[in-house]
């Protein structure tokens, strides 16, 4: 028996299936398969991102947040909007915007026609966070995603066909 290398036993990590990684050998049929495969490489992905984001000081949840805001400009928008263009909208947004307004990266201004609600804005210091994360982001996903050009952009199609 042969003893593999440190690369080889990498790269025979690297591409397990779905099935090695779960120690599941068969499934009902593809679409049962797919659904497993999306749900555990959501998780994974979400792991590799929380891990990108901690040197930042900052969580998925709240890059998502400023994210919506910097594509906003300088104009303010509702919280309820915000959480309606979040990618996990099961978030408790007040927390989340009390926590990025306690770092100063968001400005909160109460709704004048509305008490309850409350708009928000980015701040020059959540910009400059957001333009310490970008100089680090395209690297960090090519390394995560091991996908061509090409690839990544059928995979985008494939999964917008999916939820038609």
């Amino acid at each position: 028996m042969t003893r593999l290398t440190f690369f080889q036993e990498y790269q025979k990590i690297k591409n397990m299936t779905i099935e090695e990684e779960i120690k599941q050998p068969r499934f009902r049929n593809p679409y049962q398969k797919v659904v497993i495969n999306l749900i555990y490489t959501t998780n994974w992905l979400e792991n590799k991102r929380a891990k990108f984001f901690k040197p930042f000081g900052i969580t998925t949840a709240q890059y998502n947040i400023l994210r919506i805001l910097r594509g906003q400009g300088k104009n303010k928008i509702s919280g309820a909007e915000v959480k309606a263009r979040m990618l996990e909208r099961n978030s408790d947004i007040s927390r989340l915007l009390d926590r990025l307004s306690i770092k100063k990266w968001i400005t909160r201004i109460k709704c004048p026609e509305d008490k309850r609600a409350t708009d928000v804005m980015i701040t020059e210091a959540g910009l400059n966070v957001l333009q310490q994360i970008d100089g680090h982001m395209e690297a960090s996903e090519k390394k995560i995603i091991h996908l061509s050009k090409e690839e990544a952009l059928e995979l985008s199609r494939l999964l917008d066909k999916s939820r038609g």
